[in-house]
């Protein structure tokens, strides 16, 4: 049975602001899409973290790499934009 493509996202999203409210160690409702992960409390470690949390929830490689944060491939401006690229990674291993 397929899960319809907004259920998806919805589930997508709800993992992503579960692992980083984790990391942050901050209640889930205190996140929204448009907060940064500074914002959050959260450091270039916890950054990682967050990186590892996702790779391992969704058996995903996230293109990330931390020696070089200001050149991401990976869009890390903001919890949205974090949901935005696990979302698109997600669908790319899925087809």
């Amino acid at each position: 049975m397929e899960l319809d493509v907004m259920q998806d996202k919805d589930e997508v999203a709800q993992a992503v602001i579960e692992i980083i409210a984790e990391q942050a160690m901050i209640d889930r409702a205190d996140i929204s899409r448009d907060n940064t992960l500074s914002d959050l409390g959260l450091d270039s470690l916890g950054l990682v973290e967050c990186i590892f949390g996702i790779e391992e929830r969704f058996g995903i490689t996230v293109p990330f790499n931390a020696n070089t944060p200001d050149q991401p491939e990976f869009d890390i401006s903001s919890v949205g934009a974090i949901i935005s690229e696990v979302e698109k990674l997600v669908a790319r291993q899925a087809a």
